[in-house]
């Protein structure tokens, strides 16, 4: 089935309009890829992802890097039943120690940026040469967190949004594209 922005799909019995297509999500990786390759060539990276949004986004983005690195995970919650709590809670950290190598941490969506925030001070003290983020979908919200982004795939509209790792309450995280459901 071709995944087009704007169709709208039916998930589950939720009609979900498609925002970004598969094509689309693939091209745009290929695009940062080459970026941050560009950018990183000869270095030691360890790209770090943050779980549970950002696993597919993060095994798609390292296979357009052509350069070796190293990859781990850590792993955050901030929200309960799809309501962000305010709190930023860490429920597990890297496995391997990333002290004097480039660290690019990797999120599924960057919005007030409290979560990415928490996460880069808590990175800081674990002495990385250079630490930047890249980000799948960044939706601006007025919380000036723009600035701590260095590369993002797309800018997402103000919905909240499901599919290629993001979810509403755990599900819908292997949609291959990126929706938001309709709003009734």
């Amino acid at each position: 089935m071709a995944y087009k922005p704007g169709a709208m799909v039916k998930v589950d019995g939720r009609s979900v309009e498609v925002l970004f297509g598969p094509a689309e999500i693939n091209a745009r990786l290929q695009v940062l890829g080459r970026e941050i390759e560009t950018q990183y060539r000869g270095r030691d990276l360890v790209v770090v992802g943050v779980l549970k949004g950002a696993f597919i986004f993060m095994s798609d983005l390292v296979r357009h890097i052509g350069i070796p690195l190293a990859c781990d995970f850590l792993r955050v919650a901030s929200y309960d039943h799809d309501q962000s709590t305010g709190i930023v809670r860490m429920e597990f950290d890297m496995t391997q120690p990333v002290e004097g190598k480039d660290v690019l941490l990797v999120e599924d969506i960057v919005d007030s940026g409290r979560t990415l925030r928490h996460l880069l001070a808590h990175l800081k003290t674990k002495q990385p040469r250079s630490l930047k983020v890249a980000t799948l979908l960044f939706k601006e919200t007025g919380a000036k967190s723009r600035g701590l982004v260095d590369y993002t795939a797309f800018e997402c509209p103000q919905r909240f949004v499901v599919g290629y790792g993001l979810d509403s309450e755990g599900l819908y995280r292997s949609l291959p594209f990126i929706g938001a459901f309709q709003e009734v």
